[in-house]
């Protein structure tokens, strides 16, 4: 199966050429994401939604992540990327819909199957309060273990480093379609979530908060 081509960048964002992905991850060039924050208003006050990826995932299985996101192939742009939304999470959404958050550059090293990989991305940030409950997310088994929500403000106070746990709710994919998902709790430590830095989550958090 042919590898997915990624379009990669100079320090100053013009475009170098088209690389497959494995080279691009392996080599450590620059290249474009798209990430989308999903947040809701409850009676409890706002909340924010993360996914768990997979255990399969190739970087940072079983760990909790921005709601929705995702690397732009070849020849797509930002507005292409919104289709990672309804991808992963099964909701169709609207570039018009989201707020730009303007973007981060991410820059991680780890290893995926045994080699060595150099991550680094321009993201493009967006937020969109969206007030659906989690049953009505239809998850995308082979990237989403489950979708996750929290109260707002004790997300902010865990990366503040003020609260070492939080509550919240979740759902599991793989459930059929025509079955309603169950919510259980769970509890959440800064450990369980991707390292992001803490001060790009907590921009992201406080701009939500705005919305």
């Amino acid at each position: 199966m042919s590898q997915e081509l990624f379009d990669i960048y100079d320090e100053h964002d013009q475009k170098m050429g088209t690389v497959p992905r494995d080279e691009v991850h392996a080599k450590g060039y620059l290249h474009h994401s798209f990430h989308c924050w999903i947040a809701r208003d409850t009676p409890e006050g706002r909340k924010i939604l993360f996914q768990k990826r997979q255990d399969s995932k190739d970087t940072f299985p079983g760990l909790y992540d921005i709601t929705a996101a995702g690397h732009l192939s070849a020849g797509e742009t930002v507005e292409d990327a919104v289709r990672e939304v309804e991808e992963e999470l099964g909701i169709p959404v609207r570039m018009d819909q989201l707020t730009s958050f303007g973007t981060i550059d991410y820059y991680a090293t780890g290893t995926a199957g045994g080699k060595a990989f150099i991550d680094r991305e321009k993201c493009f940030v967006f937020g969109y309060l969206l007030n659906l409950p989690l049953t009505d997310y239809r998850l995308q088994q082979e990237e989403v273990a489950g979708l996750y929500e929290a109260g707002l403000d004790d997300v902010i106070a865990l990366f503040e480093g003020t609260q070492t746990t939080i509550s919240a709710s979740g759902i599991h994919s793989g459930q059929e379609c025509n079955d309603e998902p169950q919510i259980f709790d769970t509890t959440l430590s800064l450990q369980q979530f991707v390292p992001h830095k803490c001060d790009d989550y907590l921009n992201v958090f406080k701009k939500l908060k705005k919305l």
